[in-house]
């Protein structure tokens, strides 16, 4: 069992694509800032993976990060389920296994909510879009539940007035551009960096 100080599980938005592209070839995405700032190094195990969705990750990255734990651990996932593949019992009980199986004593586990993507996309027709803001609202609802039960780190993207400039995405809508990488890793760490500072606190 290898020891790791960062894992994630996840999707294209995970994996960095988007961001920039390193000489090896993968992307220096949020995850890589969220490293870079919390002092990781050489101990980051980042799963995500292009077009990957929840049943994915239940199927082939949570094994994989159970197997490698993590005392923070990521969850970027289900932007596929929405727009391309959704099934909503499915979907919710997907995103409630992996939360239950990573979410452990001494284990710091964090996301995102999913922001609006359906106004990003383009050239849908103005009903398909209508259909996505009803998913993307819906899911995010569930996930605060999950938020709430799992003790999750969740960062707003939804509400975040950045996510409204269009220099924090790339042309398809879907992924962050890489100062939209380097402007979530930023906040995401601030955030995990907040409760990591509440919780020592608490246990003192």
């Amino acid at each position: 069992m290898s020891e790791n100080n960062l894992t994630v599980v996840g999707d294209s938005c995970a994996e960095g694509r988007g961001g920039m592209v390193r000489a090896d070839g993968s992307f220096a995405g949020f995850v890589v800032q969220i490293a870079t700032i919390l002092g990781i190094s050489g101990a980051t195990l980042n799963l995500g993976s292009f077009g990957a969705t929840t049943q994915d990750v239940v199927d082939r990255q949570l094994p994989v990060a159970l197997a490698n734990p993590a005392p923070l651990t990521g969850v970027i996932v289900g932007g596929n389920d929405l727009v391309t593949s959704y099934e909503p019992e499915r979907f919710r009980r997907n995103l409630r296994h992996i939360y239950a199986s990573l979410v452990s004593p001494g284990r710091l586990v964090f996301t995102t909510n999913w922001p609006n993507i359906p106004d990003k996309l383009p050239g849908l027709p103005e009903s398909f879009r209508a259909v996505l803001r009803a998913r993307f609202a819906e899911a995010n609802d569930y996930l605060d539940t999950l938020v709430d039960e799992f003790d999750l780190v969740c960062l707003d993207l939804v509400n975040a007035p950045i996510c409204a400039d269009p220099v924090m995405w790339c042309p398809d809508g879907m992924h962050p551009s890489p100062a939209g990488h380097q402007l979530i890793g930023t906040a995401l760490a601030d955030l995990i960096d907040e409760v990591r500072t509440v919780r020592v606190t608490q246990t003192r």
